[in-house]
C-alpha cells in the first residue's frame, strides 16, 4: 500500500499513511504530523519513496520510518519505569526520523542522539532540524544531539542534559556544569548522573539503525538497556543483495531475543567514503 500514500502536503502524506494502516498508533501519527518532511528531503518530500540526500545516502521512504517507529514505540515512549527514554538513531542522515523520535521521548529528560559516520551528514541533520522552531528548541535544550562515529560500534555518551549538538556546552549549561571533550569524534562526558539514570547509564532504551549491517553487531546489543529494543536491517548474504529487518529485544533479565520481520533495501552500514 506504500505507493498509494504519497501526498501534496505533509498532512496529506501522513493521513494517507494512516488510512493505509502504515501508521497505526495515534501517537505516532501526531508525531509525524509535527515534523514537515520538506525540511529534510530536498526532492519530492511528500512522496512515499526514498530520496537522495548526498554522500551516497538517502532519506528512507516515510512508510519505512513509520514502521520503525511503530516497532520501537514501547521503548521510545516515557513510562513510570522509564521517565526519560534514551534513543540512538544510527545513520541519522537528514535528521528526519531523529526529529520524529524527539517528539515522542517526552520533556522529562528524554534524549535522542543522531549518529553519522560522515561529518557533513551530521551537520546536515542539525541544519535541517534548525529550520523549525520546535527543532531549534530540541537542539538548544539538548533533547537532540548529533554526533560523528562508527555506527557499527554504537555510541556511549554519558552526559548531562546540558550538551549541545556540536559537542560543546551551551551558555546556560556552562553555568550549571562543566563538560570535557574526550574524543576526536565529539564525545562528551558530563559530571554526575542524569536525573532518572540507573546502572544502565549511557545505554539506550531503543536503537534505530538506518543502514544495512553485515551482522547484528554485538556492540549494539551490549548498549541496549534491560529492557530495550533495536530495529536493524541486516544483509542476508555477503553481497548485500538481500536484506531483512530484525527486531532485537533485551528483557528485564538481560536475555536477548531476535526476530526477522520483512525484506528491505537499505544503503550499507560501512566506513565513510574516502
Amino acid at each position: 500500500m506504500a505507493w498509494y500514500s504519497s501526498g501534496v502536503s505533509n498532512s496529506e502524506l501522513i493521513e494517507n499513511l494512516w488510512r493505509n494502516k502504515l501508521i497505526k498508533d495515534e501517537r505516532v501519527k501526531e508525531a509525524f504530523l509535527k515534523v514537515d518532511r520538506a525540511h529534510y528531503s530536498p526532492i519530492s518530500p511528500y512522496s512515499d519513496s526514498p530520496q537522495p540526500i548526498g554522500h551516497s545516502a538517502t532519506i528512507s521512504a516515510p512508510h519505512m520510518h513509520a514502521s520503525a517507529i511503530e516497532h520501537l514505540l514501547p521503548s521510545i515512549l516515557p513510562s513510570p519505569s522509564r521517565p526519560a527514554p534514551r534513543v540512538l538513531d544510527i545513520g541519522s542522515g537528514s535528521g528526519y526520523l531523529t526529529h520524529v523520535i524527539a517528539e515522542l521521548v517526552g520533556s522529562e529528560g528524554g534524549t535522542v542522539v543522531g549518529l553519522e559516520h560522515i561529518p557533513a551528514l551530521r551537520d546536515l541533520g542539525a541544519r535541517n532540524m534548525a529550520k523549525s522552531a520546535q527543532g531549534r528548541e530540541f537542539l538548544e535544550s539538548g533533547r537532540v544531539r548529533f554526533r560523528v562515529g562508527d555506527g557499527r560500534k554504537g555510541w556511549k555518551e554519558t552526559t548531562s542534559d546540558d550538551a549541545s549538538t556540536d559537542g560543546h556546552a551551551s551558555t546556560a549549561a556552562r553555568r550549571r556544569s562543566s563538560v570535557n571533550e574526550r574524543s576526536p569524534m565529539g564525545e562528551v562526558e558530563g559530571q554526575g548522573e542524569r536525573q532518572g539514570e540507573d546502572k544502565d547509564e549511557g545505554k539506550w532504551d531503543a536503537i534505530h539503525v538506518g543502514a544495512s549491517a553485515k551482522e547484528i553487531h554485538k556492540e549494539l546489543i551490549d548498549q541496549l538497556r534491560s529492557p530495550g529494543m533495536m530495529f536493524v536491517p541486516v544483509d542476508d548474504d555477503d553481497m548485500g543483495l538481500q536484506q531483512h529487518i530484525w527486531e532485537v529485544k533485551k528483557d528485564n533479565k538481560g536475555e536477548v531475543s531476535k526476530r526477522r520481520l520483512f525484506g528491505v533495501r537499505y544503503v550499507p552500514l560501512t566506513d565513510p567514503p574516502k
